[in-house]
């Protein structure tokens, strides 16, 4: 995390109201700020899910979606994805496509940090090998997107709270299983 990065701020109706250092929005009191999320599927259809490395300030270790991040103040939200999707994977992505344009969820993990983002989710297509950023992740699995379904509703204290309520509104993982 780079302390100089900052988030958007937004009112209860997601309209930008300010910035805050990155470092000051994942709290016990956390603000509503604009994020995003990107599910990455590979030429066979598998969907890259990942494990957060253990130094994450919120969900370490928990399984997730393929990556997350927050867009910088006046930085468009898609540039944002390709940017973090660099940063956080080595990754680059095709064929991004906005699939919940309003996703919005407030959380809190084990030890008390919560999230509270309006977060567009994005689905995208990997565009060249993996290089994880072990700062940022501390496993990745491509796995087929209807077990991933069936794990999801199994055990979903296993996955990142977004995760499984994005997972909620996908078709793609909408699908029964094989």
């Amino acid at each position: 995390m780079i302390d100089t990065d900052r988030v958007v701020l937004l009112d209860d109706e997601g309209r930008p109201i300010g910035t805050a250092p990155k470092s000051s929005v994942h709290g016990i009191d956390t603000a509503l700020h604009l994020a995003f999320s990107c599910h990455v599927l590979n030429d066979r259809g598998e969907l890259l899910v990942t494990r957060r490395a253990l130094g994450k300030r919120t969900w370490p270790g928990v399984w997730s979606n393929s990556f997350c991040g927050h867009p910088r103040p006046e930085e468009p939200v898609d540039e944002a994805v390709h940017r973090r999707a660099e940063h956080e994977l080595g990754l680059g992505l095709a064929d991004l496509q906005l699939v919940l344009p309003s996703f919005r969820y407030h959380a809190t993990d084990a030890n008390g940090m919560v999230e509270h983002e309006i977060c567009p989710v994005y689905i995208a297509r990997a565009a060249s090998p993996l290089r994880p950023n072990p700062v940022e992740v501390a496993e990745i699995r491509w796995v087929d997107p209807a077990a991933l379904a069936v794990a999801l509703r199994a055990t979903p204290w296993a996955f990142t709270p977004w995760l499984v309520l994005q997972a909620e509104q996908l078709d793609l993982l909408r699908r029964p299983p094989a």
